[in-house]
């Protein structure tokens, strides 16, 4: 069964190429972190800090656009393996009561859930939470 997750920490260094998303359990003590990009960093960080609307649609803005043009609705973000490394995840849809699943890096995938008033939730597979969070 997915836990939800809701994201606790953005991290953005300028001398690193890779920044980092802290996510934390909502009902619990366990978090993780995800290396993603600049460009997710900061999108997800103007979203989740002030209230930014861009000028023109961004990526993340567009993907929600084309899911709702075509009568779907995005509903939730699950972060669903762990290999090498590596996470996977998927947006969550709904259309016509089917349930569609597209596959995403977790950092588009969060970027578009945090264009979201509220953001939409994320939810993080135990077997991914407990392989994020073990100690060696």
């Amino acid at each position: 069964m997915p836990v939800e997750m809701q994201l606790a920490r953005i991290i953005i260094s300028e001398i690193s190429d890779n920044q980092v998303i802290y996510l934390k359990e909502v009902d619990g003590e366990r978090q993780f972190p995800i290396l993603i990009g600049i460009f997710e960093a900061t999108n997800i960080e103007r979203r989740v800090k002030e209230d930014y609307r861009p000028p023109r649609p961004l990526t993340h803005d567009l993907v929600v656009n084309v899911a709702e043009a075509l009568g779907a609705t995005v509903e939730s973000v699950v972060i669903k393996d762990l290999t090498d490394q590596t996470y996977f995840a998927s947006l969550q849809l709904r259309k016509d009561g089917q349930l569609i699943e597209i596959d995403s890096r977790p950092s588009d995938a969060i970027a578009v859930a945090v264009t979201f008033h509220p953001p939409l939730p994320i939810y993080v597979s135990e077997q991914v939470l407990h392989d994020a969070t073990a100690v060696d």
